[in-house]
């Protein structure tokens, strides 16, 4: 997934975690612009607060549809 922060920072990394806040767990992440944030360059784990967070993309072809719709029903 992708996510974007409201201080404009873009973070591409594997989910772990999501909980009811959206305080999001990822591993293995890469920082988009890291010419302007080379202090991240060394971090390969992060927890972000839900309320810091602008945007997440989820790519289409990595959604599992049926046990999303079967997620909602509950």
């Amino acid at each position: 997934v992708t996510i974007e922060l409201k201080n404009d920072i873009r973070i591409r990394g594997t989910l772990k975690s999501v909980d009811q806040y959206l305080n999001i767990k990822l591993d293995d992440i890469e920082v988009l612009d890291l010419d302007q944030y080379p202090h991240l360059s060394s971090v390969k784990n992060i927890f972000v607060r839900g309320s810091v967070v602008r945007y997440i993309v989820l790519p289409q072809a990595e959604v599992d549809r049926g046990l999303l719709e079967d997620a909602t029903r509950r």
